[in-house]
């Protein structure tokens, strides 16, 4: 590890001012412009070949010698929230911050990127800076329709974990994030006088019966061991207390643990939602959006992962992390490839930790050389390990 502790020696003060720089300034999906030139003008610098991808965000650049073998990905778009920080490298961008930690994703990745061109390298490892994880169903899928997957044996991947105090890296075999989806339910109806609610369609009525009984009900129906969840984030309808509306929009997701449940999923939110509206006489339309499944966790890339941390870090850095509901696409590409998704731990000791998808969401900023130290071990560990299952 000297020839990576050599780079942070000279590099962590730039690493961090990479880090502020894409906070103050966050794009959305597939506008992620200011961010990928900044990504290519650091890497060809380095003498690195980077190239975008086809939509015009997002850089693919192989960083050794002969074919990669071995894939990193960072995502680097950001949310559609205020920054509520008061850091002085806060968002400029009204109503865009990097809630989820993605500049943090993209400067680790970058920095590592940097740090292993300073290396001799059997192969090469193909780095992937990836827009629009956001959006659903993600950015991933046009960054495996590209191509950049091709002669790669393995992918890698990290998030920001603000619940981990910065030092400590979180591993799991198996399912760590769950599918997610988005569904929006429309009603509508005559309208009417609150006064007479028995003379049309109660539609704010129909609304919170949706609101209420399809989640119960899926809990029903649904294997308990899936831990399929609907959860409504928003819902409008109406502007005045003494009328009922003609129309009303509930927006949720929905989120399951178990691949095979995720794909019956719609067909069950439909046929209740359907079940429920009916005897209020509102029509219903739904609009029902899929997005991703769980990230599962290959055992052997997460024995990987493992000896990674070890090497950089020492055994002490190891923590199990448990699955969470959230949803990431890097679950499309561990369908083409075996792969792992691990959590970099950013909570400032002893501090109250920050949520993610949270304005006010920070890190503490040592995690950064910490992430570079980490994933360059990885790097070299996948390149010269054989496949393997883990121990």
């Amino acid at each position: 590890m000297s020839a990576v502790d050599d780079w942070l020696a000279g590099n962590e003060a730039e690493l961090i001012d990479v880090r502020r720089d894409l906070r103050a300034h966050p794009e959305l999906g597939h506008a992620e412009y200011r961010t990928t030139a900044l990504i290519t003008d650091r890497l060809r610098a380095a003498g690195l070949l980077p190239s975008l991808l086809p939509r015009g965000t997002g850089v693919i650049c192989d960083v050794g010698n002969g074919a990669p073998r071995v894939a990193l990905r960072a995502d680097i778009d950001a949310l559609p929230l205020p920054d509520l920080s008061g850091a002085p490298y806060a968002s400029t961008v009204d109503g865009v911050c990097h809630a989820c930690g993605h500049d943090v994703h993209t400067a680790v990745v970058l920095g590592a990127a940097l740090a292993l061109a300073t290396m001799n390298l059997p192969d090469a490892v193909r780095v992937v800076f990836q827009p629009a994880e956001e959006s659903t169903p993600g950015g991933a899928l046009d960054v495996v329709a590209a191509g950049a997957l091709e002669g790669v044996q393995r992918m890698f991947a990290l998030h920001c974990d603000p619940h981990l105090e910065v030092g400590s890296i979180g591993l799991r075999v198996g399912p760590i994030t769950a599918a997610s989806d988005k569904v929006e339910v429309r009603l509508s109806g005559p309208g009417g006088h609150t006064a007479r609610p028995q003379l049309t369609v109660d539609l704010v009525y129909a609304l919170g019966r949706v609101i209420t009984d399809v989640p119960g009900m899926l809990s029903r129906v649904v294997d308990p061991r899936a831990s399929l969840s609907l959860v409504w984030g928003a819902v409008n309808a109406g502007v005045a207390p003494n009328t009922i509306p003609q129309t009303g929009v509930l927006r949720g997701t929905i989120r399951v643990l178990d691949r095979d449940s995720w794909g019956d999923a719609e067909k069950l939110v439909r046929e209740l939602v359907d079940q429920v509206v009916a005897p209020t006489g509102a029509s219903a339309e739904i609009e029902y959006v899929r997005g991703v499944p769980p990230v599962v966790n290959d055992a052997g890339c997460t024995e990987i992962l493992r000896r990674g941390v070890v090497q950089a870090l020492g055994p002490d850095a190891v923590a199990d992390t448990p699955q969470s509901m959230g949803g990431e696409d890097f679950a499309w590409y561990l369908d083409t490839v075996p792969g792992a998704l691990v959590r970099l731990g950013v909570r400032r000791p002893e501090s109250t930790p920050f949520d993610l998808h949270q304005g006010t969401f920070d890190i503490d900023e040592n995690a950064l050389a910490i992430g570079v130290a980490y994933t360059v071990a990885l790097a070299r560990t996948a390149l010269t390990t054989q496949p393997l299952t883990a121990e």
